[in-house]
This record gives C-alpha cells, sequence and structure tokens, in this order.
C-alpha cells in the first residue's frame, strides 16, 4: 500500500483518507449492479434544489471547470474500478471547486485531499466515489452521512438519493457546508454535533457513509439500517491502519438483526471524534 503524498502533508494537515484500498476484489461489487433492480441513469438526478435562481447557480457551476472533472472520471476513477455509471454521472456533475478554499481551488480536480479548515481536508475524488459505489446508492434511498466536512460527499449523494441527513462534528465546517451546500441548491438536512449516535428521529436509512474511523463500528448506527441497508466505515485504532468495511443488513423479515460485514482494504482515516466515538 503506497501512501499519498500531496499539499496536505506540506501543511501538516491530517486527512480524512490517506491511504487506497488495495486488494478488494470487483467481483462482487459487479454483481450486485447487475442484480440491482433499478438500472442506474448518467442523465439523470433525483438532487432536489430550493428554487430556479439556486438551479441556475448550480447549473453555472456545473458549467465551470467541465473539462477537468470529466478528465478526472476518465484517467483516475473509472481506470481504477469505478464502474457504477450512476456514480460516475454525479462525479461528472458535482463542482469539486465549489467545496475547496479559494487558495486550493486551482487542485480542485487531482485526485487527492484539500484542506477544508479545522485541520480536516475533503477526502480524494477516488475515495468519495468508492464509498459511494460501495454502498450502492438508488433514487428512492434515505441516505446519511456522518462527517460533512465541506459538504462534498453529501452533494454526490444527494445526486443519487431521494433524501440525505448529515452531521458534522465541527461546527465552523458545518457552516461552510451549510453555504456550499445552500448557494449551489442542494437539499441537504445538516446539523452539528457527535456522529456516534446518528439521527434516530430520521431513521431508517438505506445507505450510511462514515468517513471518519471508530475503533468499533456504532451499535446506534447499525441499527438504524433499514433492512437491506447498507453501511461503510473505516474501522480500527488511532494512527494505525484501519479496515474499511460494508455492512448490509438482512432484509429477510425474520433476520433483521443479522449483518453481513464485507471488508474493502486497508485505509488510514481521522479518528472519529466526540464522546460516543471513545465508548
Amino acid at each position: 500500500m503506497t501512501f499519498v503524498r500531496d499539499l496536505q502533508s506540506a501543511l501538516g494537515i491530517q486527512s480524512r483518507f490517506v491511504m487506497p484500498v488495495t486488494g478488494s476484489d470487483p467481483r462482487w461489487l459487479r454483481a450486485a449492479l447487475v442484480a440491482q433492480s433499478q438500472p442506474p441513469s448518467p442523465e439523470a438526478s433525483t438532487m432536489t434544489v430550493h428554487d430556479a435562481v439556486a438551479r441556475a447557480a448550480l447549473d453555472r457551476a456545473i458549467d465551470e471547470r467541465r473539462e477537468e472533472r470529466e478528465a478526472l472520471v476518465r484517467d483516475h476513477l473509472a481506470r481504477r474500478g469505478i464502474v457504477d455509471e450512476a456514480v460516475l454521472a454525479a462525479m461528472r456533475r458535482v463542482p469539486r471547486h465549489r467545496f475547496v478554499p479559494e487558495f486550493v481551488r486551482q487542485y480542485a480536480y487531482d485526485d487527492r485531499p484539500l484542506p477544508i479548515g479545522s485541520g480536516q481536508t475533503i477526502s480524494q475524488p477516488y475515495v468519495v466515489a468508492m464509498m459511494t459505489q460501495a454502498v450502492l446508492p438508488r433514487r428512492a434511498d434515505r441516505c446519511l452521512e456522518i462527517g460533512t466536512g465541506s459538504g462534498y460527499q453529501a452533494a454526490v449523494l444527494a445526486e443519487l438519493c431521494a433524501s440525505v441527513w448529515t452531521i458534522e462534528y465541527h461546527a465552523d465546517l458545518a457552516a461552510f457546508a451549510e453555504r456550499n451546500l445552500r448557494s449551489l441548491g442542494y437539499s441537504v438536512s445538516l446539523r452539528a454535533g457527535d456522529g456516534y449516535r446518528g439521527w434516530p428521529e430520521a431513521a431508517p436509512f438505506d445507505v450510511i457513509v462514515v468517513t471518519a474511523a471508530p475503533e468499533h463500528v456504532p451499535q446506534p448506527l447499525l441499527e438504524q439500517l433499514a433492512p437491506g441497508g447498507r453501511l461503510v466505515i473505516p474501522v480500527g485504532p488511532q494512527e494505525s491502519v484501519q479496515q474499511l468495511e460494508l455492512w448490509t443488513r438482512s432484509a429477510n423479515r425474520d433476520a433483521r438483526d443479522e449483518f453481513e460485514r464485507r471488508t474493502l482494504g486497508g485505509v488510514v482515516f481521522v479518528p472519529f471524534l466526540g464522546d460516543g466515538g471513545r465508548l
């Protein structure tokens, strides 16, 4: 496994993800994609916008640097095993440069993490695409994200799912994400706080994406998965290699408390913050 070397190293900033997944067999994913009852459509988006002004703002942002996003998808995502056409289409649409500070916007379509404040980074595009693909998002899905960051992953999920809830531990980052998402018209429910206990009043969720590493999978997140729901999460000790895990809750009425766990590969994420993450 090779560590990513980029701007964050020079700045001494810890990334949400600094090691690519390796050794994962894509055959299970291809089979799952084929088995989905509703095939992905690259042209369709389930995103909701507040009004015509926000729609126009997003359209303008999508037109900006379109060729750079196309090159990113072609040269870095499709060639590295991102095969879900709906995920690829979402990565082509979401304007990543609108989710990073001005001083690093020139690097927005490099496949690397970038600093976003509070000692945090926006994950590299490949990681966002890979984790999104792993949870097999569908148009009718209800999605929860733990670790909003600048809002980029939430925007990708909003392109693919019916509704998105997201929690960010850092209040200043939550405010930054709120501005980014609202300015482009993405209708996402966002709050600042400890994500360990999830968002019980909005549960159940078909998809849960976690972008920081607890030492154990939070039980409340498993409990908030809908039957057949999927959770992707890095798990393991701080300052060490963790495992990216995919948990799927049984859709069988008589086995709702059963889960399948699949290990996707070695990763290094920042630790899961908050009192709940240390239980």
